[in-house]
């Protein structure tokens, strides 16, 4: 049943990749991506990846792909001629295919250090996928982590910098003045006539 479950999702991986490439719409691009997403997620499953499964759909599907989509929805782009030029690119384009596969076909049918299916243990020393990454990130790799979080932190706030404009025409609020000032500041008298308003 698995080997039957993994020759469907690969067979539609393989497809989806395609139409990504083929696609004259890049609303149908961003679409079979992902598919090729949510099926690669499938194979993730088959191997006992759950956790790596579920990373792909939530951080690849859930943002990457639904950014992309809405991008090419919202711009109005003449995708017609942007493809003029393309076809100087193809001669690179063929080759980078070939690269591509010359290495695949060299993993495939390489004979060297092959993991079989009977070896290969995705949870190594715990109950599930998800213990046995959080065993490893949280005690061999932790300072990597801390430190891939402070980059993280870093580029946010050097992106929320480099994004602000202060306009001096918008009001703001000043909490200290407001705290710091007295009653005689805060009211203002008026002895209004009667019939004259304020």
């Amino acid at each position: 049943m698995d080997l039957i479950a993994f020759y469907i999702l690969a067979t539609i991986v393989t497809v989806a990749a395609l139409g990504v490439i083929v696609s004259r719409n890049p609303v149908h691009s961003v679409l079979f991506l992902i598919l090729a997403f949510l099926t690669s997620a499938g194979l993730l499953v088959l191997i006992g990846a759950e956790f790596l499964a579920m990373l792909l759909i939530v951080v690849y599907v859930g943002a990457v792909a639904v950014l992309f989509l809405f991008v090419v929805m919202m711009l109005d782009v003449d995708f017609v001629e942007l493809k003029q030029g393309t076809l100087g690119y193809w001669p690179l384009g063929l080759i980078a295919g070939a690269l591509m596969f010359g290495e695949i076909a060299l993993v495939t049918f390489a004979r060297g250090n092959v993991v079989s299916a009977g070896q290969f243990d995705p949870s190594p020393g715990a109950e599930t996928n998800a213990e046995a990454i959080g065993l490893v990130m949280y005690s061999d790799y932790l300072l990597l982590f801390q430190l891939a979080g402070i980059v993280l932190l870093l580029a946010m706030i050097g992106a929320i910098v480099l994004t602000l404009r202060g306009k001096t025409s918008v009001k703001r609020q000043n909490i200290g003045k407001q705290v710091a000032r007295t009653r005689a500041e805060a009211f203002e008298l008026k002895d209004v006539q009667p019939g004259e308003g304020i």
